[in-house]
């Protein structure tokens, strides 16, 4: 076929036209390089490795396309602090906790830490950015994907359950959207070595004391009432989950999400336990095994028979009533119904 000799302008033509359409690359590349570049000279003078977002500097990440890395925001109201009911202070507290965790955990590998950065936002300066979040409510936690281009629907929120469970739910919820591994929580000591050195201390110089008590029979645990009470307690603190709530620094209750001026003592969910629901249920039991112990041990020690029927009734009933009521809250969070125990038909 014969070759116009037109057709090296028309080549020539349409090569410049598809250069020029074809997006800088280079150019695009450069961006988020000097962006990566401005974020992490703002995590190295920052002690907690978390950055303080701006709405200039959220408006920079998000018109930077194609991004190399996630963000994760904790958003904040300093105004809001004095209500302990959010628990803004102590979120906050692991949510720096983690951002330093994971600088940890990876200082060798630069290449994890620039996929991730932990930021934090602050409503009294950043208003618009909130509004573009569609961000109503406190606590809020949300991750930033790098290829988001809306804030509100290209990022993804936190659910109440996961920064609920402080650091290490939070870890989980990351490592399940960025496919990132946090690694351990360095959680600081309770004591410090001075700390703990008095406390040895104290105890070396007490010692002599508490042995001569020992030996005279005079200490608390010469007295049985120190005993009962103590059992008691052990059986609550068995029984309501205390444990999990001093280990996972769980709030009794929580802000209601729509309502911010209604507390939520029950929140259903298997995944979730407030305080206020560990005690409740603690109380439930402990009042079901002091029965018991009164029933097998002081009431059986009664002549009258009849007052021995009428409490027996009474203790049954109260305990009927205590268990009913357990199984009940265990169904209303966890769906799981014990048919064998309690009928559907009550």
């Amino acid at each position: 076929m014969a070759i116009s000799p037109r057709s090296p302008a028309i080549f020539l033509l349409l090569t410049l036209l598809s250069l020029s359409t074809t997006p800088p690359l280079t150019t695009a590349t450069s961006a988020d390089a000097d962006l990566l570049s401005e974020l992490q000279s703002i995590q190295s003078r920052s002690t907690s490795s978390v950055i303080h977002l701006s709405d200039h500097l959220l408006r920079r990440i998000i018109t930077t396309r194609p991004r190399s890395f996630s963000i994760i925001i904790f958003f904040d109201a300093v105004q809001l602090h004095d209500k302990s009911e959010l628990h803004l202070k102590s979120l906050k507290s692991e949510f720096f906790l983690l951002s330093k965790s994971f600088s940890i955990n990876h200082q060798d590998s630069r290449s994890t830490l620039n996929k991730l950065f932990f930021c934090d936002i602050e409503f009294g300066e950043s208003q618009q950015s909130f509004a573009q979040f569609g961000v109503n409510a406190l606590p809020h936690i949300r991750l930033l994907p790098p290829d988001a281009v809306d804030l509100k629907s290209g990022s993804v929120a936190m659910d109440a359950g996961d920064f609920s469970g402080l650091a290490e739910s939070m870890a989980q919820f990351i490592q399940s959207k960025t496919k990132l591994t946090i690694g351990n929580i360095h959680r600081p000591p309770l004591l410090s070595k001075t700390q703990l050195g008095l406390v040895i201390a104290a105890f070396l110089v007490s010692l002599p004391f508490l042995f001569r008590k020992l030996l005279a029979g005079e200490t608390l645990f010469h007295d049985k009432r120190f005993w009962l009470s103590g059992s008691v307690f052990v059986y609550f603190f068995s029984v309501s989950g205390t444990m999990h709530n001093i280990i996972r620094k769980m709030p009794l209750f929580i802000s209601d999400r729509n309502d911010p001026n209604k507390l939520v003592f029950f929140y259903q969910g298997s995944g979730m336990q407030l305080g206020a629901e560990g005690f409740a249920i603690g109380f439930l039991y402990t009042v079901v095994g002091l029965l018991l112990a009164f029933v097998t041990h002081v009431l059986v020690r009664v002549r009258s028979a009849v007052v021995q029927r009428t409490i027996m009734i009474i203790a049954m009933v109260v305990s009927v009533w205590a268990v009913r009521k357990v199984v009940y809250l265990d169904n209303w969070k966890t769906g799981y119904a014990v048919h064998a125990y309690l009928p559907s038909s009550w």
